[in-house]
């Protein structure tokens, strides 16, 4: 020990009620959903949810401090921060390869009931319609991001707050889109396993796409403070990291869901 300070690069945190809230908030979460499936009412299930939303502000709020108040967050630190964000989007693949191998699996290996892929009652959606106009939006808004990025690691604080601007518009305009596509959608979830994975796929992008947004939001209202550093963004990495994810799986869902799915018959 040296003036009060430890003698090692590593972070030993405090202790927090976070983690236990988060388990409490989550564990709420799930019995109010099978208590909302079994036929009740779907308070105890918002409630939860609104627990897990506080839980996740409080605790990020505090991890934040850490890195800009108590500066303890090393290079060790935030290597190990870039790791856990990195182990985290592999575990996100691994989540959106079991709606592709669901979607592959019944339209390469026709049965008896689905003698053609897309099934013959199902009407696809035009793959070079809203879903290309929202590729190209997505695609732009990693361009944008990627412009952001770059103005923060040269010091141009304005390029970084106009490039995040511009990319959560566009992230929000795809949603809009998108909820615009499911309404003029001529089939429903329970019409098939066709309809059924392409809204989980496509659904659970949404979602992504939501939560990335929201990640970006935070890190414009940072950006606007002055927390992000040429030398320590550890945030915004881990917030473009997320995006480039999205956009990437989007790619895939337009090739293989919507344009190989509405051409191919099997």
């Amino acid at each position: 020990m040296s003036q009060g300070k430890p003698a090692h690069p590593y972070h030993l945190v405090n202790p927090s009620p976070w983690p236990l809230m988060g388990a409490g908030s989550a564990f709420v979460t799930a019995f109010g959903a099978v208590h909302w499936w079994a036929g009740g009412g779907k308070e105890i299930l918002f409630t939860g949810l609104a627990l897990v939303v506080l839980t996740m502000i409080l605790w990020w709020r505090d991890v934040v401090k850490e890195a800009q108040v108590e500066k303890v967050h090393t290079p060790v630190v935030r290597h190990g921060l870039r790791l856990g964000m990195g182990m985290f989007i592999a575990s996100e693949v691994m989540f959106f390869v079991a709606f592709f191998w669901a979607f592959f699996h019944n339209g390469l290996h026709v049965s008896p009931q689905i003698t053609q892929w897309p099934p013959a009652n199902i009407k696809p959606m035009d793959a070079w319609g809203l879903p290309f106009v929202n590729t190209i939006i997505l695609l732009t808004s990693g361009f944008t991001l990627t412009w952001a990025h770059h103005a923060l690691k040269h010091g141009k604080r304005g390029q970084l707050i106009l490039g995040l601007i511009v990319t959560v518009a566009l992230g929000f305009t795809f949603l809009a889109c998108q909820a615009h596509e499911y309404g003029e959608a001529t089939f429903a979830f329970k019409d098939g396993i066709y309809p059924s994975v392409f809204y989980l796929a496509t659904g659970f992008h949404g979602f992504h796409v939501f939560c990335g947004s929201v990640f970006l939001l935070v890190c414009l209202f940072r950006s606007f403070r002055g927390d992000f550093t040429p030398e320590q963004h550890v945030g915004f990495e881990a917030a473009a990291w997320y995006w480039h994810f999205v956009d990437v799986v989007w790619i895939f869902l337009f090739l293989w869901v919507y344009w190989w799915g509405s051409s191919y018959a099997g």
